[in-house]
């Protein structure tokens, strides 16, 4: 991807510019005072949109702060001498870096939906359902939830509607809920983490440079570790808190899965094209725009009746017709809106009536808003001075990378957004870590082993209210029990200090030099 439009402050490659200009970008170089204006104003704006609209602040409001925050930093770059005109294109260059995980996002819309409507992701729920048994309660829990969301991309819908149903089996087998909720939350963010589907996943790589599957690849060795040990803990803490042999009752839920799809092992074929195709390195959006497509065929072979009774409930259509109608809305459409199924269990139709791309515009005008106020940030030079200040600390790669990591955490609680703890150390960093010789994928794995898994541990955060909100737990309660959240961050800050699965590039200084000779 570009560069920033603003030469690095910190060192790198010195252009030639003309004294009198040199002196001017002196002038209108911001004050450390001036940089934190739009901050505070966005800080204030967002815990004021938390406070007014709780979990729905993400849809809507705060988009709204965010480009009200954008419109104080333009004010404050006009006073310091710069042009609408100049500001705008920072903008719009901002902008074009995200162009890239809003179109995979997009595409992975249409692939949770024809995977949904293709019985991929209900197989999927039904076999990771199997495994759970009241001896192995919290780490089983674990397992489905990220199985679940791996499959969904959604940590919000896995614990909105599977979590909801786990919560309430521990209650019956007198759990301690704040364990569950824990083991719950734990696999929910490992499986959002991971899956290529999840926005936040899609959004950390394109902030600074990388590519998804790059990024993903590189997270696992933060968050595989983190997994293992957590369940390693759930298993020994439910062994030894386990008191009763009564077994869970998912009846209804796997009979009204079996009644709404046809369920079978071949309908994991599409998920397995589409790993082959990542381990041959295929790119991203082709990748899972041939899943999606192939999802869409698997719908039309494998659930022709539920496609029909979807696409043309009235029998108006040619059956053709009405297969290519169906297969096109699953690409495109909201599934919540005309329901794919109704099956009674209002778990189940919450969980598989959504995907298609119009589910993914919020995130991309949360996006587009976010990159807006980054881009006037970083075309005033402001988002340069907060770095700088932050940066003052950061000697080495372990003070670096904790650098980072303490960040994406202090946004999450200043700033209540997962979204803005990724976007903003993803621009306030990456230019250092370019500048040091440092793989762009060591930034992105930061941010969201940060700025992804602490979200959920901050009560005023949106994700912390949604998930205390939806397992009826209050955050502190279940905090300390939600070890890949807590355990995450440790482990990528041992990785900065040892050295160990940091990657590291030729700089870019001495880049240009080698092409020169």
């Amino acid at each position: 991807m570009s560069k920033s439009s603003l030469p690095d402050p910190s060192g790198g490659r010195e252009p030639s510019v003309d004294p009198l200009e040199a002196e001017d970008a002196e002038d209108r170089r911001p004050s450390l005072g001036q940089s934190l204006i739009p901050v505070v104003f966005l800080i204030a704006m967002l815990a004021a949109s938390v406070y007014l609209f709780g979990g729905d602040s993400s849809y809507g409001p705060n988009q709204i702060a965010l480009l009200l925050a954008a419109s104080v930093g333009f004010l404050v770059g006009m006073s310091n001498g710069f042009g609408w005109k100049e500001m705008e294109q920072g903008v719009v260059h901002s902008i074009g870096l995200a162009m890239g995980a809003i179109l995979i996002l997009l595409v992975v819309g249409s692939l949770i939906g024809t995977w949904i409507m293709a019985g991929i992701v209900p197989t999927m729920i039904y076999y990771g359902l199997q495994v759970l048994h009241p001896s192995i309660f919290l780490p089983a829990a674990c397992i489905i939830c990220a199985v679940v969301s791996l499959a969904t991309g959604s940590s919000w819908t896995t614990v909105s509607t599977i979590g909801i149903a786990l919560i309430g089996i521990a209650g019956a087998l007198d759990l301690s809920l704040a364990l569950a909720a824990g083991a719950i939350i734990s696999g929910a963010y490992f499986g959002d983490k991971l899956s290529p589907l999840s926005d936040t996943t899609n959004l950390a790589p394109a902030m600074v440079g990388t590519d998804l599957f790059t990024h993903i690849r590189h997270m696992l060795w933060t968050t595989v570790p983190s997994m293992v040990i957590a369940l390693i803990l759930y298993t020994v803490i439910g062994i030894f808190s386990h008191t009763s042999g009564q077994a869970p009752d998912l009846g209804s839920f796997l009979t009204a899965l079996q009644d709404s799809f046809t369920i079978g092992w071949y309908l994991l074929i599409p998920p397995a094209i589409v790993l082959l195709l990542v381990l041959r390195k295929v790119p991203a959006f082709p990748a899972l725009l041939i899943g999606a497509l192939v999802g869409g065929l698997f719908a039309i072979i494998f659930q022709t009746d539920l496609v029909l009774r979807f696409a043309d409930p009235e029998g108006q259509l040619h059956p053709a017709w009405a297969l290519v109608k169906g297969f096109w809305t699953a690409l495109h459409g909201d599934l919540s809106a005309t329901p794919l199924i109704a099956s009674g269990n209002e778990d189940l139709d919450a969980l598989l009536n959504r995907g298609g791309m119009y589910s993914m515009l919020n995130t991309v005008w949360l996006i587009l808003s976010a990159m807006v106020f980054g881009g006037v940030m970083e075309v005033t030079g402001m988002l340069q001075r907060l770095s700088q200040a932050i940066l003052g600390f950061a000697h080495s790669t372990g003070t670096l990378i904790t650098a980072t990591l303490a960040t994406s955490i202090g946004s999450n609680i200043i700033a209540s957004d997962q979204y803005i703890a990724i976007v903003l150390p993803g621009r306030m960093f990456r230019a250092e870590f370019e500048r040091r010789g440092l793989h762009p994928k060591n930034l992105s794995r930061c941010m969201e082993d940060a700025g992804t898994l602490t979200s959920p541990l901050i009560p005023w955060n949106t994700c912390g209210a949604f998930m205390s909100a939806t397992l009826s737990v209050a955050t502190f309660t279940y905090l300390p029990f939600c070890f890949v959240n807590l355990l995450n961050p440790v482990i990528s800050a041992f990785y900065g200090f040892t050295g160990f699965t940091i990657e590291r590039i030729e700089p870019e200084g001495k880049r240009d030099l080698n092409q020169a000779a």
